[in-house]
């Protein structure tokens, strides 16, 4: 498992390590709980490099991958990302990734221990087409801010940014290095630059003010705010609208790998189970626990998390007729509150 660009100045500071969606990198960096906290009414920075970076080249690049993945790549402008599933021909999942249109290159970003699968799937499509795949992701990585004062912290470190929609890139200069910021769906930023240049820019948040995150606390943030995670929440046995992330679906767009199963399912109205969140009451169920409701198997959970607070949340699937907000479920020794996400902040079920 390759280590981060950043692996071993943070391993240098005391910080734990540990494997990470396909990575080597910094599990905690301090307190679990100060970080999280950072995450959700500070600035926490944290560490990206478990992001695979791959660039897809030649004339065909846009067009071919249009009919590849489930969002429109065609329309897609310069600057500008779409969140995508790629699918096989039965409409099962068999990845996630961002895409980026860079103007004379799309870039791929997606999870370390997705990348090579997702690279070897797309590859076999490529035929006749002008169309090439190579991995940057030795030269190419990522630094995350977030929380409401990510905006002060990115200005103290002398990033100034123009207004920016989300998923929406913005190229600068900083320190005389090139860098990309980017906007994320959840309100905080992406920093994209070479892996030369990583540790110098992480002193500089740092020293603006941001509070150092390691991926446990990350991951407690992740479940909180209901962001699935490919090979956890998302698997190949799922179908796209059963994981509710409508955002990674455009059904303007014209044909696509796994496409027809997408439309039967949207001309139908429904699939029979949906991702949800649940409060959960009583000890904390294991990933794979299923759900009961009157003694019948109705879902499963899939990611748990007890947060600083000690309230335990977690993710999974429950079947339509099982999951209006509310409902009670049992999830082996522990209730489970069917509950919207993301969560809100306080409590609501007891033990």
């Amino acid at each position: 498992m390759p280590a981060t660009a950043l692996t071993e100045k943070l391993t240098a500071f005391g910080a734990r390590v540990a494997g990470y969606r396909g990575a080597e990198t910094a599990a905690v960096l301090g307190d679990v709980a100060a970080e999280f906290a950072a995450l959700r009414s500070g600035c926490g920075v944290f560490d990206l490099g478990w992001r695979a970076k791959l660039l897809l080249t030649g004339g065909d690049r846009q067009k071919w991958l249009n009919g590849m993945v489930t969002n429109n790549i065609r329309d897609l402008a310069a600057g500008r990302g779409t969140y995508n599933f790629l699918l096989n021909a039965q409409g099962h999942i068999l990845g996630d990734m961002y895409l980026h249109n860079r103007g004379d290159y799309i870039l791929l970003d997606t999870d370390m221990s997705q990348a090579e699968k997702l690279r070897q799937a797309l590859d076999k499509f490529i035929i006749m087409d002008d169309v090439e795949i190579a991995d940057a992701s030795d030269k190419l990585t990522a630094v995350g801010l977030h929380g409401p004062k990510a905006k002060q912290v990115l200005s103290a470190a002398r990033i100034e940014l123009p207004g920016l929609e989300p998923l929406q890139a913005h190229d600068t200069t900083w320190d005389a290095a090139g860098i990309t910021v980017v906007t994320t769906e959840q309100g905080g930023f992406e920093i994209w630059l070479a892996t030369a240049n990583a540790g110098k820019l992480w002193d500089a948040l740092v020293a603006a003010g941001a509070t150092p995150v390691g991926t446990d606390a990350y991951e407690l943030w992740r479940i909180a705010n209901g962001i699935p995670r490919y090979g956890q929440d998302i698997r190949e046995r799922d179908l796209p609208q059963e994981t509710e992330q409508m955002r990674a679906l455009n059904f303007a767009k014209g044909c696509y790998v796994g496409q027809e199963i997408v439309e039967r399912i949207r001309s139908r109205g429904a699939v029979h189970r949906r991702f949800t969140g649940f409060e959960i009451g009583g000890p904390p169920p294991a990933p794979g626990t299923k759900l009961q409701a009157s003694g019948k198997e109705v879902g499963e959970i899939t990611s748990v998390a007890t947060l600083p607070s000690d309230r335990t949340v977690a993710l999974g699937y429950v079947r339509r007729e099982a999951a209006a907000p509310g409902a009670i479920l049992i999830a082996g020794e522990s209730k489970a509150r069917v509950t919207e996400l993301p969560f809100a902040l306080e409590p609501v079920l007891k033990s």
